[in-house]
């Protein structure tokens, strides 16, 4: 018999006897048809391709996930009016790309036994409830309907009618999954205001009395809430799978997650065949959407000729009317966590916008075993104020330097004691070794925990937003 040559798989007829070349090795065609082998490599790889876009997919559904069973363990928050409170370090670093200005009071709830009514009191406040795939249900406090005087909220699950429970004196708003988060920050300062508004807040089901929120506060808990890797993964994917209804834009997912062993209805149960590709699926799910978070090919820098990105370049829905916004809101969801009208649009003077960088102005990515300086601009167009905050890449939460107090991981303009220049500008330092004299402006990194960080602008003035405004690079000084 005639020894066949090796073709490209690019260039292969797929007819007859053909040896041809491929990434899972060579597929031998006789007559047309491979053998057994040859079929069960080309499941495997099939099955471990759609793991990994099924990883990328389903990233703000799993972060949340995550968050809500970890917040559960740590901090025991299992109760109907369950808020915890985030205010030091330790709890804050739990949380991804989480903020060191503002305390959070966090809930996870469920829309399963009916319709959620929320008091909410008027002041100072940010926040909102979210759907599992991290959209905005409803804005609440200075950003939501209620504008920050005073409102009564009753969220609707997916499969009922919202307009059956419409009232004059209420915002009723549907949710798309079953499952919710209700978050918010106090802005205010005054410790009076956040007793008043913790007192004020009431919520229960629709039909019943409501109830005061329970608030678990000052454990000073270390946790973690980074999406897990593993087995974990998809373990926490196919809980939610079965907790909430298939969306139209979900049935090609679900598809797709069928013959890895995730199906609704379903035991999550996966034999070693599955258990193997989803690993692998993982593993290189979090590569690609790293490749995405530290270079987002759909998106430019904010300011020309450097490398700050705005970190939302997607819409409130996630979804346009053509595709949906797959690899925009992966970059965001690997990166960070909760999104909201006043954090995808914000306007002149309310709500706040995220800056990011992770290259120097060389164009370098930036390393933990150097030293940076930002100097950031006298005037930065803020109503509240800026800060700057330092997270890992590894974990996307909190940097980890040893530090037991924020400003070790946090600078920001409500600081009296920060070192300015004589022209109003201020430099920041972020590195190995702090630059004598200037100890109070520095922040550090350890090891080779590389970095990245959010320049935060709380209620955005008109320079940010036609570009007047601009931060320049980190400059590397060693």
């Amino acid at each position: 018999m005639q020894q066949l040559s090796t073709v490209p798989l690019a260039t292969a007829k797929l007819a007859g006897d053909e040896v041809i070349a491929t990434p899972i090795g060579e597929i031998k065609l006789v007559h047309n048809y491979f053998d057994d082998d040859a079929s069960q490599r080309l499941y495997d790889e099939m099955d471990y391709q759609r793991a990994v876009q099924c990883y990328l997919w389903c990233h703000p559904l799993v972060s949340f996930a995550t968050w809500r069973e970890r917040q559960a363990q740590a901090f025991d928050a299992t109760g109907a009016t369950d808020f915890v409170v985030f205010e030091t370090l330790n709890e804050k670093r739990g949380i991804v790309t989480s903020n060191l200005t503002t305390p959070y009071l966090i809930h996870f709830t469920s829309l399963k036994d009916g319709p959620l009514v929320v008091e909410y009191p008027a002041g100072r406040t940010a926040g909102g409830f979210l759907d599992f795939w991290q959209r905005p249900v409803a804005d609440t406090g200075l950003t939501g309907p209620d504008q920050g005087k005073r409102g009564r909220y009753i969220i609707v699950g997916p499969e009922d009618d919202a307009q059956k429970y419409e009232q004059p004196d209420a915002y009723v708003i549907k949710s798309t999954t079953v499952n919710l988060m209700f978050g918010l920050r106090i802005l205010d300062p005054d410790p009076a205001f956040s007793t008043m508004f913790k007192a004020a807040l009431k919520m229960g089901r629709l039909g019943k009395p409501l109830s005061s929120a329970r608030f678990i506060e000052g454990l000073d808990v270390e946790w973690d809430a980074t999406a897990p890797r593993g087995l974990d993964y998809w373990r926490l994917l196919a809980q939610v799978v079965n907790e909430e209804p298939v969306r139209t834009i979900d049935k090609a997912w679900m598809a797709m997650l069928l013959p890895l062993g995730i199906e609704k209805g379903n035991l999550f149960n996966p034999d070693a065949r599955q258990t193997e590709i989803l690993r692998k699926g993982a593993a290189m799910g979090e590569l690609m959407a790293r490749n995405l978070q530290v270079n987002p090919r759909f998106a430019e820098p904010y300011w020309a000729g450097t490398s700050w990105y705005k970190c939302f370049d997607f819409t409130i829905p996630q979804e346009t009317d053509t595709r949906l916004e797959l690899d925009e809101r992966t970059t965001w969801f690997y990166e960070a966590v909760t999104s909201s009208e006043g954090m995808v649009n914000p306007k002149v003077g309310a709500g706040q916008v995220y800056m990011t960088t992770k290259r120097d102005h060389t164009g370098e990515l930036l390393r933990a075993d150097k030293t940076y300086k930002l100097r950031v601009p006298k005037e930065v167009p803020v109503g509240q104020f800026w800060a700057l905050t330092l997270y890992s890449e590894n974990t996307r939460r909190l940097y980890d330097n040893g530090g037991s107090e924020s400003r070790s991981v946090n600078l920001d303009s409500k600081m009296k004691d920060l070192q300015y220049n004589t022209d109003g500008s201020v430099d920041l330092y972020i590195g190995a070794n702090a630059p004598l004299g200037f100890e109070r402006n520095f922040m550090k990194t350890v090891g080779n925990d590389g970095w990245f960080v959010y320049f935060r602008l709380y209620a955005p003035l008109q320079p940010f937003f036609d570009k007047r405004f601009a931060l320049p690079d980190f400059e590397r000084i060693d």
